[in-house]
């Protein structure tokens, strides 16, 4: 019986079984890469938001630190002691209105706390940046190993969208 002499694949095998290989790896990249993008929108947002939140809590600080200092002018100039207890009472709520929660101590803590939501919200970015720079590039790797016929651009390619993933996370929960 004559031995049989293995061939080698030859380019056609090649590509048809990496194709077969590195068609639904990149559909799984391109899912993970949609699942990057939604959580750094939905973090971006939550930035700009705060960033708003907080801009618009510091007007009205400012709008208040206006107001009383007109009714602290008034007070000094003011004769009537009725008068003056009402803009002292005026004042105070200025400063401070626990009732409202618009006092201007209210308000400091309020825009502290926005402040402090956009800062959290943006230590997510450049996780999710960088892992979304590395699934694109894993789905590049996986269509030129189709194009190039090389097994070691696919293999390539499953280690970036691991570090892809590994970066994915990191910046969704914040591990480190």
């Amino acid at each position: 019986m004559a031995e049989e002499v293995k061939k080698a694949p030859t380019r056609s095998e090649r590509e048809a079984a990496i194709k077969d290989k590195a068609g639904l790896v990149i559909v799984v990249m391109a899912l993970f890469l949609a699942l990057n993008t939604y959580y750094a929108n939905s973090f971006s947002g939550q930035a700009m938001t705060n960033l708003i939140e907080a801009s618009d809590t510091y007007n009205f600080f400012q709008a208040k630190s206006i107001k009383q200092s007109i009714a602290e002018g008034q007070m000094e100039e003011a004769k009537d002691p009725k008068r003056k207890a009402e803009l002292k009472a005026k004042i105070d709520r200025y400063e401070s209105d626990p009732v409202k929660k618009e006092g201007k101590k209210e308000l400091l803590a309020k825009a502290q706390a926005h402040k402090d939501a956009r800062d959290e919200a943006k230590k997510h970015s450049p996780w999710l940046t960088f892992s979304g720079m590395l699934f694109q590039l894993a789905i590049v790797l996986l269509s030129a190993s189709i194009i190039a016929v090389d097994i070691r651009m696919y293999w390539g390619s499953w280690g970036v969208g691991a570090l892809a993933l590994v970066l994915m996370l990191q910046g969704v929960f914040l591990v480190i």
